[in-house]
């Protein structure tokens, strides 16, 4: 299961059914569940946690010290969840004292070849980041969001659960919950509608989030007096997820 060549740091914790491809390094603080499968020439190091059921290419690093030049050293973390899948050249950075020293990924999550997760970055579950799409410091991307190839997020970013994010877009504001963006700068381009009915959800749910939508960034009304409004309405559990992705926004929201 674990290649001759592969070097294991012997305090490093790794279950007894894991697979480690040739030439692999695994460093000492480093914990890996049971099911997983690392392919050849891996590094793994750093205090990182990797849930069970992940699959990790070749040549990606995960849990490498940042980039950050504020990082002198310290000991931070990354928490993985399960039957994440990271693939060829993916790099995953550990997080910085300056925030919660913490880098945490959920689970069911696909990272395409040379992704990129910065320091401080949470992500949900069912996440896809498309080839060479890559997130700044600190942004916190929600549940079954897919980013497109070579999309940037830039730092303390916020994209909302069930957003679509083009490839090539360039998101320097939040993002809210299920609208798609693209472009460069990035701007909305309606409802993730056809994403929401492979997930499942109810065509009174999704008109509703289409017409949320609309009086929120095609109305006539400010941003603050659609959101009011809205909030004194009765709505689906949905359009309430909409509105407080809204509400919580702290970088402005791109439109």
């Amino acid at each position: 299961m674990i290649h001759p060549t592969a070097i294991i740091d012997p305090e490093a914790r790794v279950a007894d059914d894991v697979e480690i491809g040739p030439y692999s390094v695994i460093g000492p603080d480093v914990v890996i569940g049971p099911g997983c499968v690392i392919a050849p020439h891996v590094v793994i190091k750093g205090s990182t946690i990797i849930g069970a059921r992940n699959r990790i290419f070749q040549f990606a690093t995960i849990g490498e010290d940042c980039q950050d030049l504020k990082y002198h050293g310290e000991k931070t973390y990354l928490e993985i969840g399960d039957e994440n899948t990271f693939r060829e050249g993916v790099t995953v950075h550990r997080g910085t004292v300056q925030d919660q020293a913490l880098t945490r990924i959920g689970s069911h999550n696909l990272f395409m070849a040379y992704s990129h997760v910065a320091h401080d970055c949470v992500i949900g579950d069912h996440c896809i980041m498309a080839n060479q799409a890559t997130l700044g410091g600190h942004v916190t991307i929600g549940d079954h969001a897919i980013l497109g190839g070579l999309a940037a997020v830039h730092q303390f970013c916020h994209v909302g659960a069930h957003a679509m994010c083009g490839g090539g877009s360039i998101i320097t504001k939040d993002i809210a919950s299920f609208v798609m963006v693209n472009g460069n700068p990035a701007h909305t381009h309606g409802i993730n509608a056809e994403g929401l009915r492979r997930r499942g959800f109810s065509a009174e749910a999704i008109s509703a989030l289409k017409d949320a939508y609309k009086r929120v960034f095609r109305g006539k009304q400010t941003l603050s007096e659609a959101i009011a409004e809205l909030q004194k309405e009765e709505t689906l559990p949905e359009v309430d997820m909409f509105i407080d992705s809204l509400v919580s926004s702290t970088r402005g929201l791109t439109r």
